[in-house]
Order: structure tokens, then sequence, then C-alpha cells
């Protein structure tokens, strides 16, 4: 009788560690291009940590190093937990269903894939900013021994944590749909850096390093920031503190571990279901016409569904909304949080989501070929126009009435709400007019797969559309601001004010019918050219 062989973790571990070499190296071949930017982006990295290395070792002997360091680790394994949603095909070894055919052991393959997993610029990184913060608390000889140990248990939990994420989330990471989730990275990068800024002009505003600490204090119990501040409980001599914090993140490698080891074996073990999973529930929206029954009849009511089903389904719309919806929000709020905004600011809620109607035949991609078999006329033009704005309008006018609310709450300015959401009623009008204008002088074509938003050779088309329908909209919008100008310098101006709401409304509701009324025999004239252009990618 043949038995096949107990596969230990000292005999796999090696061979996982040369797979992850292998496939770097294999990678890195396939262009010059590709080698590039990996040597232009592992130097930018290892520059970065060897800044923040520098900066946090100068904080050593500052009374609040602890304070810095402790958020610091904690924000990294936020980065760590969030990063395998983002770029899953970062990594080829995140992928263990890749090897479900091997007679492996869950147990010897977590083992193999920790220790391939500390094999690149991450885990590097990772390493200096951990160096970083254990130098900035360590005093003493026992606080030195217990950074040694604080820093592997750290920067284990991190990896870890990234691989359980991964795994967890597996089945939809290798679907196509998971892949289009790193299309949202760059609002994540955008949310990111408001909070950032935000962050560092309150920071400033109130007293330096000083107003970290609430934060510190709790963060010090949270692993992995509290392998940090055992060091720092060392350093101090509160050396049973030390060893429950190291406790803590101990036994949180343990849980991460466990969790990681049980999706390991399920994946492996168990059929993919997911597809079956997903069919049942697709069928039930099939067969539910919940939204249909609140749209109107005919083609108005069809054309809003399927627009609003695009916002929600593909990949791409909806992360163009979501990053206005987001953006339209932060900009205002920040701002008078700050108590450096102006209630004029929220205008920016609209016309972030205005930009959506811009090229709406190019959304459709490929598809739109079905829509262009059922325009005959100029009038199923118009009416396929204004069934994609009213959808727009369905989510904007609510969006931007809560913005404008919520910005002039918190600056204290209601007596400015009436004439700042007749200002961006009539900017959301012209912007949709123009919109509507542009998306059928001016289609593109946005490419379904991968980061970009134009296909190659129409960059052209698409900042004319953009850039020059916002410039033609501020145009359009000119009497509306013109008119709240001169309320504003007007003596009796705050008599009048109020007027502008219902006139800002009227205004936009006019150029928006006007701007469909343009579009759409143009629109019916050019759908050979518009199925043409929107099909290139």
């Amino acid at each position: 009788m043949t038995t096949v062989p107990d596969v230990s973790a000292a005999s796999i571990t090696p061979v996982v560690v040369r797979l992850k070499l292998s496939l770097l190296r294999n990678g890195l071949r396939q262009s010059g291009g590709r080698r590039a930017a990996y040597i232009a982006s592992v130097v930018v990295a290892l520059l970065v940590a060897a800044l923040q290395l520098l900066g946090l070792i100068a904080l050593r002997g500052n009374a609040h190093a602890a304070a810095v360091s402790l958020p610091l680790v904690a924000v990294l394994a936020l980065g760590w937990a969030v990063m395998p949603l983002f770029f899953p095909s970062g990594d080829e070894t995140l992928d263990p269903t890749r090897l479900v055919m091997l007679p492996l052991r869950p147990q010897p393959l977590v083992r193999a894939l920790l220790v391939a997993s500390l094999v690149g610029v991450g885990p590097l990184f990772t390493l200096c900013l951990l160096t970083g913060s254990v130098i900035s608390v360590a005093h003493g000889a026992t606080a030195w021994v217990t950074a040694v140990v604080g820093v592997v248990l750290a920067l284990l939990v991190c990896v870890a944590l990234a691989r359980a994420v991964a795994a967890a989330n597996i089945r939809l990471l290798s679907s196509r749909k998971g892949r289009d989730l790193a299309v949202l990275s760059g609002l994540v990068v955008a949310v990111g850096a408001q909070l950032v800024n935000f962050g560092a002009q309150r920071l400033g505003s109130s007293g330096g390093l000083s107003a970290l600490d609430p934060a510190a204090d709790v963060l010090r119990w949270v692993p992995p920031a509290s392998a940090i501040g055992a060091v720092d409980s060392a350093s101090e001599g509160s050396y049973g503190s030390a060893v429950v914090q190291l406790a803590l993140c101990g036994a949180a490698l343990a849980g991460l571990l466990a969790l990681w080891s049980g999706h390991l074996t399920r994946l492996m073990t168990s059929p993919d279901g997911s597809t079956l999973q997903a069919a049942e529930p697709a069928a039930r929206e099939r067969g539910s016409s919940g939204l249909g029954r609140l749209l109107p009849a005919g083609r108005t009511g069809t054309v809003m569904e399927r627009s609003l089903r695009y916002v929600w389904r593909d990949p791409k719309t909806k992360a163009a909304w979501v990053t206005s919806l987001a953006i339209g929000l932060i900009v205002p709020v920040f701002n008078a949080l700050q108590g450096t905004g102006s209630a004029y600011f929220a205008c920016f809620a609209a016309g972030m989501l205005g930009i959506q109607m811009y090229n709406q035949f190019g959304q459709d991609t490929s598809a739109f070929w079905i829509v262009a078999m059922t325009i005959s006329s100029t009038r199923d033009a118009y009416v396929e126009l204004r069934g994609r704005a009213l959808a727009l309008l369905l989510i904007t006018l609510p969006y931007a009435t809560l913005v404008t609310v919520l910005t002039t709450a918190l600056l204290g300015a209601w007596r400015q709400l009436p004439e700042v959401l007749g200002l961006s009623f009539a900017l959301l009008g012209a912007m949709l007019a123009t919109g509507a204008w542009s998306s059928a002088r001016f289609p593109y074509s946005i490419p379904q797969e991968g980061y970009k938003n134009v296909a190659p050779g129409q960059a052209g088309l698409a900042w004319i559309a953009i850039f020059g329908g916002m410039v033609s909209a501020a145009l359009l919008s000119a009497p509306v601001i013109a008119l709240t100008i001169w309320l504003n310098v007007s003596a009796d101006g705050d008599r009048w004010s109020w007027l502008l709401l219902p006139l800002g409304a009227l205004y936009g509701a006019l150029i928006t019918l006007l701007g469909l009324r343009l579009a759409a025999p143009r629109t019916a004239r050019r759908l050979p050219e518009i199925l043409a252009a929107v099909s290139k990618g």
C-alpha cells in the first residue's frame, strides 16, 4: 500500500518562499516598464520608510513619543487589513485556492505562507516603522528586550491580519467584481487625504502632540499597538502592564492564525458555491419590481431604472458615484468643522454629482447599441436623455439639500440657506443641460477592465467634454450668481434673499429642459458616431 508522506512545515516553508521569489522574479521579467515601475515604487517606499524612521528616532526623549508611535502602528495595521481588499492582485500567493490540489495540511501551510509573507517591500516598510516606534519609547535594558519581542509580534500580527482578511474574502477577490474593488482605492486615498489634512490642522490648533494622548491611552491595549505599549510600560517600570500588553498581542496573533487556518480548511475542502449562492438573490431581484413600481410608467421609468441599476451594479459607475458623494460631503463639511469654510462651499456637492451627467452614453460602453436601436426620432432621444437626468436628480436633489443644510448648521449661517440652495439648484440644472449636450457631442469610451476611465486616444475628448462643460455650466449659472452677489451687497438684500431658492430652482429646471431639447436632435442624428466612440474601448 502506498502512503502519502506527511508534509511538514520545515519541508514546505522553503518551497513556498522560493515560490514567492519566483513569482516576483518572473513578473518583473515580463516587461521593462514593469521593472521600472517596481524599482521606482521600492525606492519611494524605502525613502518614505527611512524618513519615518528618522522622524521617530528624533522623538526619542520626547514626553509624547508614545502618543505618536501608538496611533502610527494602529494606522499601519489598518492598512494591512484593507490592503488585500483593494490590491488583491499585488501578491499571487494571497490566493490559497491555487494550492487546493496539492496534498498539504492547513497548519503547515499557514506557517509556510506566514514566513513567505515576510518577503517583500511591505514587511520591510512595516519593520522600519515598528523599529522607529520602539526606539522612540524604549529606555533601559528591560525595555530593549521587550522591544525585540514586541517588534516581532507586531509584524506577525500585521501580516497574519492581511492573510486572514484575504482568505476570508478570496472568493470575492478572485472574481471579476472583486477585482473591480480596486477601483475604489482612489476613493480611499481621497478620503484618507482629507482626514489626514483635517487631523493635522486640528492637531496644530489644539496645542501639539498632547492632543493624541487620550487616543494613545486606549491604543496601548489594542494589538498590535499594544506591543509598542508594552515597550513604553517597561520603560516606565510597569512590568506587569508590559507582560499583559505583550500577551494581548500574542493572543491576537494566535486568534488570527486560527481564523486563517479555519478559512484555509474550508477553502481547500469545500466546493466553490459562490456562483450558486449569488444565483438565488439575483433571481429574486429580477422577479421583484419594487423599484419599477415607484418610477414613472413607460420609457422614462425604464430609463431611470436602468440608470439606477448601473449606479448600483457597475463597478466603474459605482466608484464614480461613491467618490463624488464622498468628496461632495467632505469638502464643505470639513471646512465648516475647521471654522474656515463658507456656506457656499455646499454648492460643491451639486457640482460633483452634476459631473455624472457628462458622457452618459459612454457609461453604457458597447451595450449602447441596444439603446441606440430603440431611438428612431428626436422624441425618443429626448425621452432617453430626460430619463437619465431624472435618475440623477433622484439622488442629487436630496443629497445636495442635505449637504447644504448640514453645512449651514455647522456654520450657524441659517440666513444663507435659501440662497445657497437656490444657487446649488441652478448650478445643477446648468450641469445637466451642458452634460446632455456634451454626451451627444463629445462621447468617449470607458474601459471596463483596469484603472483607466478613458480609452486610449480619447483623452482629449474627455477633457473637452468635462472641463468645457463645467465652464459652460458656470457661464449658464451667471444670472443666478449675479443676483446672489447683488442681493448680498444691497442694503435691502436680506429681505429678498429667500427669493433665490424658488428662482434658482425654477431657473435650474428651465435650463435643464432647454439643454435636453437642444441635445435630443443632435443625439438622434449622431447615433452611429456615438456608438462607434463609446464602443472603442
